[in-house]
């Protein structure tokens, strides 16, 4: 089958959120000036496609995106709210984290938000949308 027409398994990208309360810094601010606490989002990065052809994350991937909203609904018109190089460019090693207070001033103190991650491929295609998940801050 032709690259053209794989899709990454999405399956194997499984998102976990993991709160680190007073681990200092990294927090962006919210609206009210005060720093958000870090949330740090993580997941596994898929290595094959739906045929189930192998692929390897490090030299495949072209980057993550990240979609935020408050109803855990996510449509594939929806535009990311950030996205994330797949690789380091500094040290190549593959990203498998983010922290969620990097998206103020879009997330602020009191809201529960969903958020589901993308895999997209250096050939542009992307993958299902992750199961969402729910954090506040």
């Amino acid at each position: 089958m032709s690259a053209g027409f794989r899709r990454i398994i999405i399956l194997s990208v499984i998102a976990a959120l993991a709160t680190f309360s007073g681990c200092g810094g990294g927090g962006s601010s919210s609206d009210s000036g005060t720093a958000l606490p870090t949330r740090t989002l993580s997941w596994e990065p898929p290595t094959s496609y739906v045929d189930t052809t192998s692929m390897d994350p490090v030299t495949e991937l072209d980057r993550f995106e990240i979609h935020l909203n408050e109803t855990g609904t996510f449509a594939d018109t929806d535009p990311p709210i950030a996205t994330v190089s797949a690789v380091d460019p500094a040290t190549h090693i593959l990203t498998t984290s983010f922290n969620l207070a990097n998206l103020s001033p879009h997330v602020t103190v009191g809201p529960k938000y969903y958020v589901s991650l993308r895999a997209v491929a250096i050939t542009g295609l992307k993958s299902d949308y992750s199961p969402p998940i729910s954090f506040s801050f």
